[in-house]
């Protein structure tokens, strides 16, 4: 009988518990990642030899992610790891790697996509300047080269992102000058009952708040207007807050509203998407199990909808468990209901947290005409409103075909959302009505000697 082949992509929290749940079951796996090692974003890891203690790099999530570090530890001849590798195009059931092999086709029979997410943007004058940084991006400077992102940094937008960064970098003898949250008090308190539903990482976004206030460091709520000032690099940001305004100098800013799911792979095959109210954003269909629309491929993380790490860890062994009950191997159904439980109580959580840090989409409507939107193609707001009066650009695919959104080297990842948000205000239609880029290969930059189909594996 032959093996299935299984394929994992993605080896961040929800990508290592899925493949290691299989190879304990004594399935062979294939585990597809980006990154040089395991951990995804939230526990990255330095490069070999730049090693550094987790409690530097991790807090209170050092012993989670040297856990995560360690999951695949004597299940190498069942896992066929491969690092620094990218899926950039899948369809059917094929995939499209290229990375130290070359480029190759995978061909697989069940495939999970933990793919996970990115900072979600905002454009803001002074946004595309050296030294604006997304909070992800700051992130990793600080924990895979040890380094800031400047000497003076500011960092602004709103989720529970925006804190933890500031500590860190705080934490590292960076000097953080202020922290601009664009969502109010009023509105924290309101979702605080439903934060206690998991108070002790409630309880860790307090300490986070409370060793910023510590240190001096200015946290300023419901700010708007924000802008930063400077010709080639920052030299102060500036925001209004209520009837008033503040300006504090910098030389590097971390922004960062939220996060969006990475969804491309999912979309090329061929998942049914469906619009979600309350992070405005579309996310791939599943079931209760994880499975997708196609009922070869599952999803499991962020990558189909923001949960957070320990969310992502729980559905990964849950997909795997799915995966394993469809091949007909036998599971334990009180893991599985103890998994469910605590997925439910993560998400009941997770929806006081969009509430208390809602994504303020309404800075959209305010983006004046000269501001660029899509950095890679050089669109700006302007653009894309002509192409909405003049062509009658009333969904997105078409605002794409138009204006160049999105045709760049991200795909739109840090575009899309700006560019849904500003037609959605433009046309006074709801965001869920103006539709969504399709995906398309290659989902990231590949070299142009490499795009040739490659073997066949």
């Amino acid at each position: 009988m032959v093996e299935p082949r299984l394929v994992v992509i993605g080896a961040g929290p929800a990508g290592v518990r899925a493949a290691a749940t299989l190879a304990r079951a004594g399935r062979p796996v294939v585990l597809i990642d980006e990154n040089m090692r395991i951990g995804g974003q939230i526990y990255r890891q330095p490069p070999p030899g730049a090693e550094r203690p987790p409690e530097a790099l991790y807090g209170f999530e050092a012993a989670k992610a040297v856990s995560i570090h360690r999951a695949l530890d004597g299940l190498q001849d069942r896992i066929d790891y491969r690092p620094e590798t990218l899926v950039w195009n899948a369809r059917d059931r094929v995939l499209d790697l290229n990375g130290p092999r070359g480029t190759e086709r995978l061909v697989f029979d069940r495939l999970i996509l933990a793919t996970g997410a990115t900072d979600r943007s905002i454009p803001f004058p002074g946004w595309t300047l050296p030294g604006v940084f997304s909070l992800g991006g700051a992130q990793i400077a600080l924990k895979a080269q040890g380094c800031a992102i400047g000497r003076r940094v500011a960092f602004v937008g709103t989720g529970p992102l925006l804190p933890l960064v500031a500590y860190q970098y705080a934490k590292a003898g960076a000097e953080v000058v202020a922290v601009l949250d664009t969502s109010s008090f009023l509105t924290k308190l309101k979702a605080a009952p439903g934060l206690l539903t998991l108070p002790k990482l409630f309880a860790k976004g307090l300490y986070y708040l409370a060793q910023l206030k510590r240190r001096g460091i200015p946290i300023v709520e419901g700010v708007e207007g924000l802008a930063v000032e400077g010709a080639t690099a920052p030299q102060a940001i500036t925001w209004r807050h209520g009837t008033t305004g503040g300006r504090i100098e910098c030389d590097a800013v971390g922004a960062g509203f939220g996060l969006r799911s990475e969804t491309q792979l999912a979309d090329l095959l061929g998942c049914a998407f469906a619009f979600d109210d309350l992070t405005r954003q579309w996310l791939p269909v599943k079931d209760a199990e994880g499975r997708a629309s196609e009922r070869h491929l599952y999803l499991a993380g962020d990558g189909a909808g923001i949960a957070g790490a320990d969310a992502a860890e729980l559905a990964g062994e849950r997909v795997a468990l799915t995966l394993l009950g469809d091949l007909g191997s036998r599971v334990d159904a009180g893991r599985i209901a103890m998994l469910d439980r605590g997925l439910a109580r993560i998400q009941r959580f997770r929806r006081a947290i969009e509430a208390a840090f809602p994504f303020p989409h309404r800075f959209h409507a305010s983006i004046p005409d000269t501001l660029t939107i899509c950095r890679c193609e050089g669109v700006t707001a302007g653009d894309l409103r002509r192409q909405v009066d003049g062509r009658e650009a009333s969904e997105m695919n078409r605002l794409k075909a138009y204006s160049r959104l999105g045709m760049g080297r991200c795909q739109g990842r840090m575009c899309a959302s700006a560019g849904t948000e500003l037609l959605s205000h433009w046309r006074a239609a709801e965001v869920g009505a103006v539709g969504r880029l399709r995906g398309q290969a290659p989902v990231k930059p590949i070299p142009v000697a490499e795009s040739s189909p490659g073997t066949m594996a």
